[in-house]
């Protein structure tokens, strides 16, 4: 049995994660900032034990360290799933400069630490693999101007997967970036193109037939190579 670590499974992406790899028989360990947001279908996979819900707050490195001490087995897949649009105001002629910070910290720097605090149980699986979920909004193919601090915090969060794909290789860890799509969430709001299901199945597709040949790279949800 597979067991998948998905931060952010309160709402949206993270909670269609959890809700297809428990739907197929994987052991799901999820994280929350609030206990009270895990939704009551998902309650009765805590109570059977095949979900273990872990408190854990972006933002704290102290909670994310205490988040990796309270789990004591291996983690074949974490996905770094918890993540923020940004504050109202980020333009470049507009900035919300604290939003545009906090942005960062829980965009680029919190995957960061997430992956370093649950490391060890990565490394006693037999080809573990750590999947960020980043947009291609980030993409320094597209020469966009809105929401650039949600743009530039995705950008700098492909640049550090990218350099941790290069020293986990020897590990034999995989590292990717992934595109979910534009996914009708409350980010990604009621106009988008696919529905959370949808990007959650083509991710998990995604997820089960990487290798260590693709680390490094950035996909979309439904497996096409994207340019950084």
């Amino acid at each position: 049995m597979t067991t998948t670590l998905v931060t952010g499974m309160g709402r949206g992406i993270g909670q269609e994660l959890v809700r297809a790899l428990l739907a197929r028989g994987d052991r799901v360990i999820g994280t929350v900032r609030d206990e009270g947001r895990i939704a009551p279908d998902l309650r009765v996979h805590r109570d059977s034990g095949r979900l273990t819900v872990v408190r854990l707050d972006i933002l704290d490195e102290a909670s994310i360290v205490d988040a990796a001490r309270s789990v004591d087995e291996p983690i074949d897949a974490l996905v770094n799933n918890a993540g923020v649009i940004g504050p109202a105001r980020q333009s470049t002629l507009d900035m919300d400069f604290d939003g545009f910070l906090e942005t960062l910290r829980i965009n680029t720097l919190g995957p960061l630490r997430v992956a370093q605090a649950f490391l060890p149980h990565l490394r006693r699986s037999g080809a573990p693999k750590i999947v960020t979920i980043s947009s291609r909004m980030g993409s320094l193919a597209h020469a966009k101007s809105d929401r650039i601090a949600y743009r530039a915090s995705k950008a700098a969060v492909n640049k550090v997967m990218q350099a941790l794909a290069t020293d986990l290789a020897p590990h034999g860890m995989t590292v990717v970036c992934v595109h979910p799509g534009w996914v009708r969430t409350d980010m990604g709001g009621r106009g988008a193109d696919i529905s959370a299901e949808q990007s959650a199945a083509g991710i998990i597709a995604l997820m089960d037939r990487l290798s260590l040949a693709d680390s490094g790279q950035f996909f979309d949800w439904q497996g096409e190579r994207l340019s950084f």
